[in-house]
């Protein structure tokens, strides 16, 4: 049977952990990894602050290259002591890209939910470029 895209998000979200914007506030505090999946001119428009842009499309590609995990002799095995949150504009593209970080073996793996436009509803603090 075929899926749209819609019914393999709601799929996916039943496996993975989905957060609300609270939460990620709350923990901004902390030492997180803070990924921003948007495309680069989304990312332009303003981002989360302490977000690390790496675009969907090139996400697994391109985790070695965030700064918790550069200069690491393992530089996933680093990264993975962290929580890791992901967001895009509304929780979809996070969702799929937290299931794939966990098939990768990441367990501390978060989306969240309503990505940045729930954050810009709750009005919390967004920087610019």
């Amino acid at each position: 049977m075929i899926k749209t895209a819609p019914q393999l998000v709601e799929e996916v979200k039943q496996g993975i952990k989905e957060v609300p914007v609270t939460t990620l506030e709350n923990q901004l505090a902390h030492k997180i990894v803070l990924i921003d999946v948007r495309e680069p001119d989304e990312y332009l428009q303003g981002f989360i602050p302490g977000a690390v842009n790496l675009p969907r499309g090139i996400l697994e590609t391109s985790l070695t290259t965030l700064p918790q995990a550069k200069g690491a002799e393992a530089p996933l095995d680093e990264l993975a002591q962290h929580e890791i949150y992901l967001y895009c504009r509304s929780g979809a593209r996070s969702a799929l890209a937290t299931e794939s970080l966990m098939r990768m073996g990441f367990n501390r793996v978060y989306s969240v939910a309503g990505g940045f436009e729930a954050w810009k509803k709750a009005d919390l603090r967004i920087e610019m470029p």
